[in-house]
């Protein structure tokens, strides 16, 4: 009875806002301007290392990969097929495809198909017309949990449907392959994890899964699967969307960095807030790895790439175990030759250029992740976890907490004598071109809305100059250390006091594009710099058909 229900429900809430799509509000000229934008790269590696078996399940992974990159749809937009059927040229269909529906994500999600209105900000985990009052209204125990959809029965009124049952079809086809690769899995902690993902799925009860991920140390092969991030839920972030990383481990990279995770709780200790912001002790079980990522599927293959992973998100799995921080080196070099050099040449000062490198973007990405794990995930006056008491605003400010408290940390490492030869100087100018990279992002991410707090913080604090007839920026070191140290002790803050207004107001302030910025942007714009990158990939890229 309730699975009859349920499929009317998920009918009634398609987000597709279906109308006569002819023609497209740019010219197929502009339109593939826009396709230009994101520069193709090859998501490839070399896997000549890995065993028969190994091999062997890299097109099963693909495979489930693909489940979730197709529920994802279902989550952004609706019906995707429709979608494209509807349009009549090719640079429309393949900018739908990098966005994930007709929506501009790096362009605060605007609308570049005519007869689609604005994107509903609770994407498709709730009903189109549905009211911020009416969710606070609706008794549930389980509304707010990441794994439901919320939808209306056929009176109208709110129900929450699981994903296990929602997705159903999809998620027991995903399963059963999860199950089949693991029979080729030769590493036993791959195995048991592979295992305990299939039965998460049809369960919806992650947290065995993400402990078992948190205990591969020396898997060659690493597949992150399921529904994971919240950024898609822009009207309360409760709601995690599907996506799926296949990823090959560098091993001789990965083992340059082990030596910092036993280093999580003092530089907890060392941050610069008082006693009760920071009493909660990160795991030190922690462990970052090197990655060529040869998937992406899904929410993170929507508009921006990502280029480095910190999970699981639970705060138990954190309290308990901490997490792993996976960086995407692949990914991560493309973005830095073919997007941040390029813009560093256009807008940071010559004398400051040899200052970009890197070395230096890979620390910032790095440490970036690691400090999701730090600083507190529980208010200090009883308001619950930050995530519930900032709501909506969690993304933003918790992104921007990692970006400053990665930079902090580099600056206690060196200080610390853990990161020697190392010019501070270089993280700082490198992290200044990468505002530049991410700003143009749009307010719409919660990492680009993240860099322009950043920006208009650094500036109100004199961190860095602009030369107005260069039209360049310098930065100044000892002011952008001060600064780091006061935003990173400003977010730590707002997160323990669980303070939303607060949060609301400084994002309010300095979250969005000035007129100076823009003018700087829209010539990064009309050099021809790509905005981001995007994949060929699969197994003929890959070399396996």
């Amino acid at each position: 009875m309730r699975q009859l229900a349920v499929s009317n429900f998920m009918a009634a809430a398609c987000i597709c806002l279906l109308a006569a799509f002819t023609p497209q509000k740019e010219t197929t000229s502009e339109m593939q301007n826009k396709v230009n934008n994101f520069v193709e790269v090859e998501l490839t590696t070399d896997l000549s290392h890995l065993s028969d078996n190994e091999k062997q399940m890299l097109p099963v992974l693909i495979e489930a990969a693909q489940i979730m990159d197709d529920i994802f749809w279902t989550q952004a937009y609706g019906d995707k097929d429709a979608l494209l059927s509807s349009v009549n040229d090719d640079a429309t269909r393949a900018f739908i495809e990098i966005n994930y529906g007709p929506w501009e994500r790096l362009n605060n999600n605007e609308p570049f198909v005519d007869g689609v209105g604005p994107k509903p900000a609770g994407s498709g985990f709730y009903p189109v017309d549905i009211t911020k009052e009416e969710f606070e209204a609706f008794n549930s125990e389980d509304k707010t949990s990441l794994y439901t959809l919320i939808r209306r029965n056929s009176e109208g009124s709110l129900v929450s449907v699981p994903y296990s049952l929602a997705y159903k079809e999809q998620h027991e086809k995903a399963a059963q392959l999860l199950r089949q690769a693991s029979q080729l899995a030769e590493y036993p902690p791959l195995q048991d994890y592979l295992n305990l993902r299939a039965e998460a799925l049809l369960s919806d009860d992650y947290l065995a899964s993400d402990m078992a991920w948190m205990d591969m140390r020396q898997n060659n092969i690493d597949f992150v699967v399921g529904p994971i991030e919240n950024y898609e839920d822009a009207l309360f972030n409760y709601k995690a969307a599907h996506e799926a990383y296949l990823l090959i481990k560098d091993m001789e990279w990965s083992q340059r960095l082990e030596r910092f995770t036993a280093l999580l709780p003092q530089l907890q200790e060392s941050l610069p807030v008082e006693a009760a912001y920071k009493a909660e002790v990160p795991g030190s079980d922690s462990d970052m790895g090197v990655y060529d990522a040869i998937y992406y599927a899904g929410d993170c293959n929507a508009g921006s790439k990502t280029i480095a992973i910190n999970l699981p998100n639970d705060p138990i799995v954190h309290i308990e175990k901490g997490s792993r921080k996976l960086q995407l080196k692949n990914a991560m070099r493309y973005k830095f030759d073919k997007i941040l050099v390029p813009i560093s040449a256009l807008l940071i000062d010559a004398s400051q250029q040899e200052h970009i490198t890197f070395d230096a973007f890979f620390e910032n990405t790095m440490f970036h992740e690691v400090a999701h794990g730090l600083g507190i995930k529980n208010t200090i006056n009883a308001q619950g976890t930050v995530r519930d008491a900032h709501k909506e605003l969690y993304s933003s400010i918790e992104e921007n907490k990692a970006d400053i408290l990665g930079l902090y940390m580099v600056g206690q490492l060196v200080e610390m004598g853990e990161l020697s030869d190392k010019d501070l100087m270089d993280n700082y100018v490198t992290f200044m071109a990468g505002i530049f990279r991410s700003v143009r992002f749009g307010a719409a991410s919660a990492h680009g809305k993240s860099n322009m707090l950043s920006f208009y913080f650094f500036e109100q604090e004199g961190a860095f100059s602009r030369n107005a007839d260069a039209e360049t920026y310098l930065v100044n070191f000892e002011k952008m250390k001060l600064a780091v140290n006061k935003l990173a002790a400003k977010i730590l803050t707002l997160q323990g006091n669980g303070d939303y207004d607060g949060a609301k107001g400084l994002l309010a302030e300095m979250g969005f594009t000035r007129e100076e910025l823009q003018a700087d942007l829209d010539r990064i714009n009309q050099s021809g710099i790509p905005v981001d990158i995007r994949f060929k990939q699969g197994g003929e890229v890959l070399g396996l058909k």
